[in-house]
């Protein structure tokens, strides 16, 4: 029997782009429930919030309500904030009080575990606090809601939903924990590991061939920097190297889901036309995230859902 997986990626306000293509997905014929046949539901940062919200039973228009109506608070920067951290020099360019407003509004006093679906989330720790020196070290987190002796069950869920938004330079770490992008801005690899992990209890565990999974990414941007050799400092590559970094563990994820799954995962991910850059935090063109997400080729995803029996 398969195990079908929805994998979601980061990518701050252009989660817009996904929620859009997942209402478009359900309105097509035959795939008005498709959603419910979804038993993981992975994601990273803005991913994560949709798979969370997903997972509580919250429908697609209240998520594109949030992105469309609550972004100006969560995205809030203050004139006294910026002159206080010198722009982003000192300091994130946003609190995390608008988000974390939000996140307890949805979920609540929920945890993981009361949760209507698997979830897979991921975030980086900063410290693990371990009082032996030779093991105190960050490390990537992959919360959880699959029984077993790792599960992350009593974890509040908006209190995980803020652990992988904190995106650095964005948002303040919290609690230790910053955005899941550190780890695994595309989710895929890690959701179909899970599937795998002897610590957690599934009863069928699903062989590697009964897994499907969709992958979808919330926007390409056609980046690249000019020139054989740069010799570049802090100073220079502080600017490109977090989108660098991002694009690279999205782009490997995908390669090796591809190779391991074959025609069993597919990847929907919209590419921007070319100098189109839309940033993670620029909710002011919002409209034009909706309209890219409504101009997406949805077909060949259609067309695969319907082939793997999804």
């Amino acid at each position: 029997m398969a195990y079908r997986i929805l994998s979601l990626d980061g990518g701050g306000i252009r989660g817009l782009i996904s929620t859009i293509v997942l209402m478009r997905l359900s309105r097509e014929k035959g795939l008005a429930d498709w959603l419910e046949g979804a038993q993981l539901l992975a994601g990273t940062s803005t991913g994560a919030l949709i798979a969370l919200a997903l997972a509580r039973g919250i429908a697609l228009e209240e998520i594109l309500a949030l992105y469309r109506d609550k972004a100006d608070e969560i995205f809030d920067d203050s004139l006294f904030d910026n002159l206080k951290d010198a722009g982003t020099l000192l300091g994130a360019q946003y609190r995390t009080e608008g988000l974390q407003r939000e996140l307890q509004r949805l979920f609540g006093a929920a945890r993981l575990r009361d949760l209507k679906k698997r979830v897979l989330i991921t975030a980086f720790d900063l410290d693990n606090e371990d009082p032996r020196p030779a093991r105190r070290r960050w490390k990537p987190k992959l919360f959880h809601n699959f029984p077993g002796s790792d599960s992350d069950g009593a974890m509040p869920v908006w209190k995980v939903g803020l652990y992988t938004s904190a995106a650095p330079t964005y948002f303040p770490s919290h609690n230790g924990y910053v955005d899941g992008g550190v780890v695994a801005n595309n989710p895929s690899l890690a959701a179909l590991t899970q599937t795998q992990d002897p610590r957690a209890e599934l009863n069928p565990r699903p062989a590697l061939g009964d897994v499907r999974m969709l992958s979808l990414g919330t926007g390409g941007i056609l980046s690249y920097i000019a020139g054989k050799r740069h010799n570049w400092g802090y100073a220079q590559w502080a600017k490109p190297l977090i989108n660098l970094l991002l694009d690279a563990s999205m782009g490997i994820a995908d390669y090796q889901c591809r190779q391991i799954m074959r025609e069993n995962y597919h990847r929907l991910a919209p590419i921007f036309p070319p100098n189109v850059n839309i940033m993670m935090d620029e909710w002011k063109r919002s409209k034009e995230l909706i309209k890219f997400g409504e101009s997406a080729d949805v077909a060949p995803t259609v067309e695969w859902l319907g082939q793997v029996g999804w």
